[in-house]
């Protein structure tokens, strides 16, 4: 099943938070110093904020999946639609292990297709791989 993901860079988590907590009604499901994420069923999201991008505002925008047979029809869907795909076969990224593939749509906004391997205790950084190819990312890692 698939999850539409919406990470935002803000400059104030703590208010940030405490906004997004009101809206949703509902706490955080990650929450740390830097990143706030909700996996929210209605609507059916992953959305995060972090520190850690540059500009405020939509950092990058995503289809989480389930599993490798939803990652790759949807890795082939962003490759059909705008590619060439920056494969990050293996990273650390917003305190998880992911496998990723990254494309700009033609406006320039990031858009990645992802699946969570497992949390991380780390932030993580991917920005140094994505920064080559088709995302060309400047801000966080989750991109």
């Amino acid at each position: 099943m698939k999850r539409l993901h919406i990470n935002l860079s803000v400059s104030d988590l703590d208010q940030s938070v405490e906004f997004y907590t009101q809206l949703f009604a509902a706490e955080p499901t990650k929450l740390k110093v830097d990143y706030a994420k909700w996996m929210l069923d209605d609507p059916r999201v992953n959305f995060s904020l972090t520190t850690h991008g540059g500009e405020v505002g939509i950092d990058h925008l995503g289809l989480q999946v389930d599993n490798d047979a939803e990652f790759e029809e949807m890795r082939m869907r962003l490759n059909n639609a705008q590619g060439p795909v920056l494969d990050q076969p293996d990273v650390t990224c917003c305190y998880a292990r992911s496998t990723k593939a990254w494309v700009r749509d033609p406006s320039g906004i990031p858009w990645e297709t992802f699946i969570s391997r497992g949390d991380s205790v780390e932030f993580g950084d991917g920005s140094e791989t994505r920064a080559q190819g088709a995302a060309e990312p400047t801000g966080a890692c989750c991109r």
